[in-house]
């Protein structure tokens, strides 16, 4: 550590006053934007939009920061938490010069200025939050909570990295970053890593004060002391002072980090840490207008968006505006051109140093693929279909286990899952690495170690926002969940998806791994939990993202599961979701069917039907539990009806019945009639809510023709038949459905409807008494075709 120097200390404070003028004028201007004449209403844009509260915040973060890079040669990502912090960020990516970069019309001149400050938050324009058009971001601002989880899964395996989190104290408040904090827990300081968390704590939020900030020193320090921080505060009003103590914190919190990675790297100790981080107390809107018709603005929840709104109907607001901006004295800031002055450019690190061309927050640059073994050889033999019984998620356990074993010196990929990796049958993966915890590991622990690449933390939150960060900055990883709590994610992959979709529209984005979910433990076998963790509405939330960037598949078996992990494991920019089962289940195609299957995304099983090609009626499936009652249905239909000529049809890339008009995926139209025809009735078993099937194939050959079963909100604790029975997705469900479509069976229909109707009342008395399914339903077997 070494004393700053008053000169560096006025460099520093002119470079922030140039931010916090380029930060007020992307708000306000739209032309003009020197101020070389007084400002008239027509300088003013007719929307005012964008954040300025914590905007200085963030400048006199941001600069400080740059100042330790220059002196240290240190990566350093700028993590920005608050949501809307974009007219901070985007003003340093500008005076660093990357975004005239990646933007050359953004020229770094009076023109360029204007362009910049005209762009933002205006029509074909960029957000008002940091966004994937914000170089160096990795974290969107379009929703609080998820930076800091973000910065850690950012510093996981990456040991040069420091992500330097700037936490809101609006953003401190809500669950998902409550819970981040714990991710101390799981950082190792040999082999990851740091992050440095930067409380920003600048009273409110948009109208209320914040938390945190009215509680006192000492309450903030026992508090984060208690999580496995050191605490040091940085606070004031004014600038030089509050100049010099983020100068001096941040040189003893970046040698205090460097000292635990040394005594972690050197000499092993990797247990006696408190990781640093910082509070910082500033006035909201500092720098600001003070106060307007005697109510004040800086320092109040006044300045959290537009702090003087107004301005281009109101002279003395206007005026006001005007003694606000000249304040920062743009003509001594930037030159006659509109370039800033070649001293104070001197404060920013150069090329990949400045944090807005870091290559982290670019992951694409540093992606390497995958190193994956052959799936196939951790299928399952198949003789005949429907006679073998196997647990399909075990089989992905192996080969998820090979998976760690071949990139292990690349330490590129980690399993993120909430504490549930043996349950969903996963547990193969311990036979080669642990779960990671670096808090105490006492005897009667399990697979726990510093050094373990699975992550287990009980909260879906984390396990997001960790992998996230992961992937965007270069990674790969996998999130098995229960499928009922996954959707307490559901904003957060709605965001992510949001970022895929605008990165594939930004050149300089490089793709990153794809988002992979593999939801088991699913809505039809809740053997031992019931009602509350009966739930498919994750389908629901990713089927209505873009369709360039969303995947949903259903794979029925091992075979085809193993052959669709490893498709999503090899894809880049794609959110894929696989749900399959992690029960004993029956298995239907051989391996070099199971493949050939999956690249069709749906194909006729000519073995389960006898349709004669010419089928009168069509049973459709995607999903394990319904393929099963599919085909059972069909057997059920076979042996009371044979001559009802049946077809059945698989699909395992649900977005394949989506007409290709709407989905990469679609099939082909003349596939499509391929399997279901123009005019046959389609009973449709689907794992989720029935309406998605409805809305997929709406723009195919008679739509109303699809009868669609799947789950209806009916649930409890009971057994695996019965819940597709209450659910009306049973094969007799499903095969009394068939015949009451086929008009030249009507006058059978009666007796063979009263038929399955008995079965369905001999079920139901049956599971009262034996608290079991029947042995022809638990037993059944494929007898097939023949």
């Amino acid at each position: 550590m070494h004393e700053i120097s008053e000169a560096v200390i006025d460099k520093i404070h002119q470079y922030w006053q140039a931010v916090n003028y380029l930060s007020a004028g992307q708000i306000y201007l739209q032309a003009n934007p020197l101020m070389r004449n007084p400002l008239t209403p027509d300088d003013i844009k007719p929307r005012l939009l964008g954040h300025w509260g914590t905007s200085p915040g963030l400048n006199l973060i941001y600069v400080h920061l740059n100042r330790l890079i220059k002196d240290t040669d240190a990566d350093i990502l700028y993590v920005c938490g608050p949501g809307h912090g974009a007219p901070a960020v985007v003003a340093h990516t500008y005076l660093e010069g990357t975004y005239t970069e990646l933007f050359p019309e953004v020229t770094m001149d009076e023109e360029g200025m204007l362009k910049l400050f005209r762009q933002f938050s205006t029509p074909g324009g960029i957000p008002s939050h940091v966004s994937a058009h914000t170089p160096g971001s990795i974290n969107e601002g379009g929703e609080l909570g998820y930076s800091l989880m973000h910065a850690f899964g950012a510093v996981f395996d990456n040991p040069n990295l420091i992500a330097a989190c700037v936490i809101g104290d609006g953003e401190a408040e809500t669950g998902p970053l409550a819970a981040s904090w714990n991710s101390v827990a799981f950082l190792n300081p040999a082999r990851d890593g740091a992050v440095l968390p930067i409380l920003h704590l600048n009273g409110y939020k948009i109208a209320s004060p914040t938390i945190f900030s009215r509680m006192d020193d000492s309450a903030l320090s026992e508090l984060f002391k208690g999580y496995g921080y050191e605490v040091f505060f940085v606070e004031g009003e004014h600038p030089h002072n509050v100049h010099r103590q983020m100068s001096s914190t941040l040189d003893i919190v970046y040698e205090k980090i460097r000292k635990i990675q040394y005594n972690a790297r050197a000499e092993g100790i990797i247990h006696q840490r408190k990781w640093p981080m910082i509070i910082l107390r500033t006035p909201k809107g500092w720098t600001g207008p003070k106060s307007w018709n005697n109510l004040p603005i800086e320092g109040s929840f006044r300045s959290h968006q537009v702090p003087l709104a107004g301005v281009k109907e109101n002279p003395e607001k206007l005026q006001a505006l005007e003694v606000w901006m000249r304040s920062y004295e743009p003509e001594k800031l930037f030159d006659e051109h509109g370039t800033l002055n070649p001293e104070l450019r001197s404060i920013s690190p150069v090329g990949n140093k400045r944090m807005s061309a870091l290559p982290y927050a670019n992951g694409g640059l540093l992606l390497k693929d995958l190193i994956l073994p052959d799936f196939k050889r951790y299928g399952i033999k198949i003789a005949h279909p429907g006679t073998v019984e196997a647990e399909s998620t075990r089989n992905l356990g192996k080969f998820l286990r090979e998976i760690f074993t071949m990139n292990a010196a690349n330490r590129n990929f980690r399993l993120f899952c909430p504490d549930e990796t043996n349950s969903n049958r996963l547990e193969a993966v311990f036979q080669v690495t642990d779960r990671c915890f670096m808090e105490k590991i006492i005897d009667t622990d399990d697979k726990l170690s510093p050094d373990g690449r699975v992550m287990e933390v009980l909260s879906e939150h984390l396990c997001e926002g960790w992998l996230e960060g992961y992937l965007l900055t270069g990674r790969h990883g996998l999130f098995p969940c229960y499928e009922a709590f996954v959707t307490i994610v559901d904003s957060m992959v709605s965001q992510h998806a949001k970022w895929l979709k605008t990165t594939q529209e930004i050149p300089w984005r490089k793709p990153i791994a794809s988002l992979n979910y593999l939801l088991t433990s699913h809505v039809w076998r809740q053997d031992n939990n019931g009602y509350s963790h009966q739930g498919p509405g994750f389908i629901d939330t990713v089927v209505n993202k873009k369709s360039s960037v969303i995947r949903i598949y259903l794979p029925p078996d091992a075979n085809t599961l193993l052959s669709v992990m490893d498709h999503c494991l090899r894809s880049k920019n794609y959110v894929n979701v696989v749900v399959a089962g992690k029960q004993p289940e029956l298995q239907w195609l051989g391996m070099e069917e199971a493949v050939a299957h999956c690249e069709k995304g749906a194909s006729v099983w000519e073995w389960a039907g006898n349709d004669f090609g010419e089928p009168e009626v069509i049973l459709a499936c995607a999903g394990d539990v319904p393929t099963q009652e599919t085909i059972a249905a069909a057997e059920i239909l076979r042996t009371h009806l044979p001559e009802l000529r049946v077809r059945v049809v698989n699909v395992v890339d649900l977005m394949s019945l989506s007409p290709r008009a709407y989905h990469a995926h679609g099939l082909s139209d003349e596939y499509f009639e391929n399997l279901f025809t123009n005019a046959a009735p389609v009973i449709f078993a689907f794992h989720g809510y029935v309406r998605i099937i409805h809305d997929l194939v709406h723009g195919r050959p008679d739509p109303a023709r699809f009868h669609v079963r799947g789950f209806m909100e009916e649930g409890t604790t009971t057994t695996p038949f019965d819940m597709v029975v209450l659910n009306q997705m049973s094969r007799y469900h499903l095969a009394m459905e068939a015949v009451k479509r086929v008009p030249r069976f009507q006058q059978q229909a009666d007796v063979f409807i009263r038929f399955c109707e008995d079965k369905l009342a001999s079920h139901k008395e049956y599971i009262g008494i034996h608290l079991d399914d029947m042995p022809e339903i638990k037993n059944w077997r494929f007898k097939g075709a023949g």
